[in-house]
């Protein structure tokens, strides 16, 4: 079943094969979270890229006590620490489970085995990356240029299925402000 929405998305990318689709089958393995669980942890180097097929994990660094929520991902999207990964080196940052998830893993040899055997997943990989640095980017700018309401109001209009599933607090710390704040916002908004 989860293989298929990976197959799915990568679709709508690139075409496949029918050898393509073999070695997805092969390199991908399905894990199971309960929620509160941490997937990824400072301090050790990750081995693994994974691909939500059900709920949501939160990607964050820990400064003197205080999370700083940098991810929120959910179904049908890639998470890791990406540094950690590539170049196996310790991670900077940890992703746990929000709530119970489904994913699947690929270890970083099948990650190259892929790279070396097929011709989408160079373009696959890529697309995805350049997809990644321009949310990055715009987040970045929406830092600089909107009001917390308006990174709220954005925030509720491109990922309104979040919002029930995720802590208030998780929320306000992506979005870069105190859960107070966000509380007033949204009294705000349903006056």
């Amino acid at each position: 079943m989860g293989i298929n929405v990976l197959i799915d998305h990568v679709k709508t990318i690139s075409s496949l094969t029918d050898k393509d689709v073999d070695l997805l089958q092969n390199c991908f393995v399905n894990v199971d979270f309960p929620s509160k669980t941490l997937i990824v942890k400072v301090g050790q180097v990750e081995r693994y890229l994974y691909f939500l097929t059900k709920g949501i994990v939160k990607g964050y660094q820990n400064f003197d006590g205080k999370l700083v929520i940098q991810h929120l991902n959910a179904k049908g999207e890639f998470f890791t620490s990406i540094d950690s990964f590539m170049n196996e080196t310790p991670s900077v940052e940890y992703f746990e489970s929000v709530n119970t998830c489904s994913m699947l893993k690929i270890s970083k040899p099948d990650f190259e085995l892929l790279q070396a055997e097929t011709s989408f997943w160079d373009e696959f990989v890529n697309t995805i990356t350049n997809r990644h640095i321009q949310c990055k980017m715009e987040r970045t700018r929406d830092f600089q240029t909107l009001t917390a309401k308006e990174r709220y109001l954005k925030f509720l209009e491109q990922k309104p299925h979040l919002v029930s599933e995720v802590p208030v607090e998780n929320i306000a710390s992506f979005l870069g402000m105190e859960p107070q704040s966000l509380s007033r916002i949204r009294k705000q908004i349903t006056l």
